[in-house]
């Protein structure tokens, strides 16, 4: 049986018990040997001597980062760091790492992203990098649990699809046997078809792609998208679901993860509802105060966002952004020019964009002439207007970003497992 290393301060000192991971560090003194194995919970140092161990000199074959069993006594009266060891018995090793490594793992010299990605499966043992992916798992656990509790269906939509989502020229194009189709830009027409199905709540966890060309430390060709979309709600009670789901998450992750976020300098802290909100026409005029010269219907750059960062520190959202700036969906306010939408940021970036959307079939088919789209490329979407459509609203959250930003990483690839952006198509 194997025991964790993370478990082993449970156990009696003197147990015996079996170990596997990775040797991260390995030091000779004669016929003794000190070994630092490390697993997915931590680290802990195995002492081997020569007249103890059954198979000692198969331990002279062992270089960094192979992987390894070892069987041992627990000794928790060690002198070593951790206050306990394991005192080896008998090893095996299961697999052997060439020379030299391509990256260090807990080398302080520090590599640029892009050899980081080029071996990521190295990358990835480094135990901050591990974290951020753990701390991901929590907090997408979290919403789960969130949308779970308030009755929401978690639905997979096509990834392949025969229309763009938004329109525009961010598509990849792919061949589907004799048809032209593409990779969906997001769940948006599918999860607005469920609730004329009835379904009433939906949510989704799944890739969105979208053919950019900004090569920014924000974008990426393919995300992980959490979506939401509810029957008879307005944006205004989409902003509550999306205020409470992240709140809960975070703050849940907190609880169990806050020693070992602040260990690694993570310093992510707990949340309070509501977030705070401005509408674009009022940010528009801040802004300007501050220097920027902005029209209606200007979007806000870097610079824009990183002033209003200043006022508002975390999550807020911004509301009632221009119709021209809107996808066909969106529902217009009670001035035409203006939607029913909204956008959360967190800190300079954006992390979610929502909105009521139309219900209404006269007022779609409007939308689509206005936004200069061939209506008849949505007609498998057009078609669950005209047979009962209840008023809904909903959101995109983009957890790459998310996570980049709650726990202030540099670049959005570092909180992605395998990146894929203009340049990037493997590993």
């Amino acid at each position: 049986m194997r025991t964790y290393i993370s478990d082993l301060k449970e156990l009696d000192d003197g147990a015996q018990v079996t170990i596997k991971g990775w040797v991260q560090e390995t030091r000779k003194i004669k016929n003794l040997m000190f070994i630092i194995l490390r697993d997915n919970t931590g680290t802990i140092q195995v002492t081997a001597k020569k007249d103890k161990m059954n198979n000692y000199d198969q331990l002279y074959d062992i270089t960094r980062e192979s992987v390894i069993s070892i069987y041992g006594t627990l000794n928790k009266k060690s002198i070593s760091k951790a206050g306990m060891e394991i005192l080896g018995i008998e090893i095996e090793i299961l697999s052997i790492a060439e020379t030299p490594l391509p990256l260090g793992v807990i080398d302080r010299v520090s590599a640029d992203l892009d050899t980081r990605l080029n071996n990521r499966f190295l990358d990835l043992r480094k135990p901050e990098n591990l974290l951020i992916f753990q701390f991901e798992s929590q907090l997408l656990f979290g919403i789960r649990e969130f949308m779970n509790r308030e009755n929401f269906i978690e639905v997979h939509t096509p990834k392949i699809v025969a229309a763009a989502t938004e329109g525009g020229a961010d598509l990849f194009k792919v061949e589907y046997f004799e048809k032209n189709a593409y990779l969906n830009q997001s769940p948006q027409l599918y999860k607005e078809i469920l609730i004329s199905s009835g379904f009433d709540k939906v949510f989704e966890v799944g890739p969105a792609f979208r053919a950019e060309k900004e090569n920014t430390v924000r974008h990426l060709n393919e995300f992980t998208s959490i979506d939401m979309e509810a029957a008879f709600i307005d944006d205004k009670k989409a902003m509550e679901y999306l205020e409470e789901a992240i709140s809960y998450a975070v703050n849940r992750t907190v609880d169990l993860m806050q020693s070992r976020l602040e260990k690694n300098g993570y310093n992510v802290k707990k949340l309070e509802t509501p977030f705070p909100r401005i509408t674009y026409e009022k940010a528009m005029e801040y802004l300007n105060k501050k220097g920027l010269k902005l029209n209606f219907g200007d979007d806000f750059s870097p610079e824009a966002n990183k002033i209003l960062a200043e006022k508002f520190l975390g999550f807020y959202f911004i509301t009632g952004w221009p119709a021209d700036m809107r996808p066909f969906y969106t529902h217009p306010d009670t001035n035409p020019s203006i939607t029913k939408s909204f956008d959360l940021q967190l800190n300079d970036i954006e992390v979610t964009s929502g909105a009521q959307r139309i219900h209404n079939y006269k007022m779609l088919e409007d939308n689509f002439i206005k936004k200069g789209l061939n209506k008849n490329n949505f007609e498998f979407y057009e078609k669950a207007f005209k047979y009962g459509m209840p008023p809904h609203a909903g959101w995109g959250l983009g957890l790459d970003r998310l996570v980049m930003n709650l726990l202030g990483l540099n670049n959005v690839r570092e909180s992605t497992l395998f990146p894929r952006d203009r340049t990037r198509l493997s590993p």
